[in-house]
C-alpha cells in the first residue's frame, strides 16, 4: 500500500517516521481507538518490526477487543491477546482518585512482561499532543514504565490523528473516543463483575440501535444515567420508552441526562 502523498509531506509525520528509524522494533499498547491504530498503520508503513499488544480485562467491553483483532488483520500486523483480571486487585475496585493509575499499571505490567519475552525492547502507545502533559493517574503509569509516546512527541494532535487517518482510509478516523467501562461506576463506589455487565449490556444495546458516541453511568441505587451527544439527543427522546423498557431489565430507574454529552 502507497502512502498518501500529503500525509507524506506533512513535517510532524517526517517527525514520526525519525522515530521508527530510530526504534525499529517496538512493542505497541494496543486499545483499537484511533490514536494507537493510526500509530500502528504508521509504524508498518515506516518499515517498523511492531507488535501490538491488547489486553483484555473485566473493563474493556467486547467490540473493543474485536475491532483490535479487525484493525490488526487489516494492518496485516502480530498481536499478542493478553488476558487479566482486574477485580482482585483491590486497588483498583475500590474505584478510589487512584484507580486509574492501578489499572494502567497493571496492564502496562502484563505487556512489559509479555514485550520482553518477545524480544521487544520498548513499549510505544497512543498518547497524542492533546492529551494534557500532567501528572494524572494513566500518564503517570507511562512514566513509570517508561512508555514513549510517538505522536505526542512528533506533535500530532487528536484532531490531527483524526485527518491523517481519514486520508490514509483507516476506518477508525471517525471512532469515538472511549473510555473503559469502570469510568461508568460513580467515583468512590466499589466496582463489581454485576455492574460492568449491566453496563455494557446497556451500551451493546444502545449501539445496536444506531447510537455510536454514547456512555451510561450507574450512579447508585442500580440507577443508570443515559448520555449521548447533541446530535442524536432527538433520536434517544424519540425512542426513549423502548430504551427505557429494554434498559430496565438490568437498571432500577433509567434517566436520560438533560445535557447532551460533548
Amino acid at each position: 500500500m502507497d502512502v498518501i502523498e500529503p500525509v507524506m509531506e506533512d513535517a510532524c509525520i517526517e517527525r514520526l517516521r525519525e522515530f521508527f528509524s530510530e526504534h525499529p522494533k517496538t512493542a505497541l499498547a494496543f486499545s483499537g481507538g484511533a490514536d494507537s491504530a493510526f500509530l500502528l498503520h504508521c509504524a508498518k508503513k515506516f518499515g517498523c518490526d511492531v507488535r501490538a499488544y491488547y489486553v483484555s480485562t473485566e473493563f474493556q467491553p467486547q467490540f473493543e477487543k474485536d475491532n483490535a483483532v479487525l484493525i490488526c488483520g487489516l494492518e496485516d500486523a502480530d498481536l499478542t491477546i493478553l488476558e487479566d483480571s482486574v477485580l482482585s486487585d483491590i486497588d483498583i475496585i475500590s474505584n478510589g482518585p487512584d484507580r486509574c493509575y492501578h489499572c494502567k499499571r497493571a496492564i502496562l505490567s502484563k505487556i512489559a512482561e509479555a514485550s520482553k519475552i518477545d524480544g521487544y525492547g520498548i513499549i510505544i502507545d497512543g498518547t497524542n499532543a492533546s492529551d494534557p502533559e500532567d501528572d494524572r493517574p494513566g500518564m503517570k503509569a507511562l512514566k513509570v514504565f517508561g512508555i514513549f509516546s510517538p505522536l505526542r512527541s512528533s506533535g500530532i494532535s487528536k484532531s490531527e490523528v483524526r485527518e491523517y487517518s481519514k486520508k490514509e482510509g483507516l476506518l477508525t478516523w471517525d471512532l469515538p473516543s472511549y473510555s473503559c467501562l469502570a469510568t461508568r461506576v460513580q467515583a468512590g463506589r466499589p466496582i463489581t463483575g454485576e455492574d460492568l455487565e449491566r453496563i455494557e449490556r446497556a451500551e451493546t444495546y444502545l449501539r445496536f440501535i444506531g447510537f455510536t458516541d454514547l456512555r451510561v453511568r450507574s450512579v447508585g441505587g442500580n440507577r443508570a444515567l443515559v448520555q449521548v451527544t447533541r446530535e442524536e439527543y432527538a433520536s434517544a427522546e424519540e425512542n426513549w420508552e423502548s430504551i427505557e423498557t429494554t434498559l430496565s431489565d438490568d437498571f432500577d430507574k433509567v434517566t436520560l441526562d438533560p445535557e447532551p454529552r460533548r
